[in-house]
């Protein structure tokens, strides 16, 4: 009988390479290498957590306590949708802790998202427009809201200003849409790349919430930009 073997990946000095990157352009050779080395990746799926993001925002919630059974939360950029299936678990919108409140979990995305248990997903939806957000809150109904999450980021153009430029407009998108919905000591996270704005957006959240802080999670890359900017104790908006 005749033994097939299929080789993935072969390790080169403790590094594992994979051995199907003929004809990839340099940049897909890189994520390639980097996706089979990176041990959140081999995690996420043995959690089944659709992706590795998932870690970030566990990490920041086990620290800030951000979501309690009954919470009312708000992903903004799900997609895929590891951010709202651990929101689903610890608001208790799947009812699995028995005797305690259940909450709602509304996920956002331009793209399509494959269902979630006890989650209302709004894909191929632009969080900016206002039919999207008109959509949320009749969703929400009298629910006031109580964690805003967002990893949304806006597609690369490879021009760094612009990059930033559009990511910090996502942000002040969310900041408005929080600041209106939100309840009294509610949260908000956002993902910002490092840039001279991320400063004047940490100030302008300090108007609505007692304590702000920028944080990167373990689970974000060395190499990366990337960094998240947490308000807890939202004040609303007459302060």
């Amino acid at each position: 009988m005749q033994i097939r073997k299929l080789h993935l990946a072969t390790k080169w000095f403790g590094k594992i390479v994979p051995s199907n990157l003929k004809g990839k352009k340099k940049s897909s050779q890189e994520w390639l290498t980097r996706q089979l080395n990176d041990p959140y990746v081999e995690r996420a799926k043995i959690m089944n957590y659709r992706c590795r993001s998932a870690f970030k925002l566990l990490e920041i919630d086990q620290k800030y306590s951000l979501i309690q059974p009954g919470s009312t939360v708000i992903d903004c950029g799900a997609a895929p949708g590891s951010w709202s299936q651990l929101a689903v678990k610890h608001s208790n919108a799947d009812g699995s802790k028995h005797g305690m409140p259940k909450g709602m979990v509304i996920g956002i995305d331009l793209l399509q998202i494959y269902p979630i248990e006890h989650a209302t997903l709004l894909g191929n939806s632009d969080f900016t427009k206002p039919e999207t957000q008109n959509k949320i809150r009749s969703l929400l109904g009298e629910r006031r809201i109580d964690c805003v999450l967002s990893d949304m980021a806006p597609n690369a153009t490879g021009v760094r200003s612009l990059d930033q430029e559009n990511i910090i407009t996502l942000c002040y998108a969310v900041l408005r849409f929080a600041i209106l919905m939100s309840s009294s000591k509610a949260s908000l996270l956002m993902k910002v790349w490092d840039n001279s704005e991320v400063v004047t957006l940490e100030k302008n959240m300090q108007k609505y919430y007692t304590h702000v802080k920028r944080i990167k999670p373990k689970a974000s890359r060395d190499d990366s930009a990337e960094n998240f900017l947490l308000g807890r104790g939202f004040v609303g908006i007459e302060r």
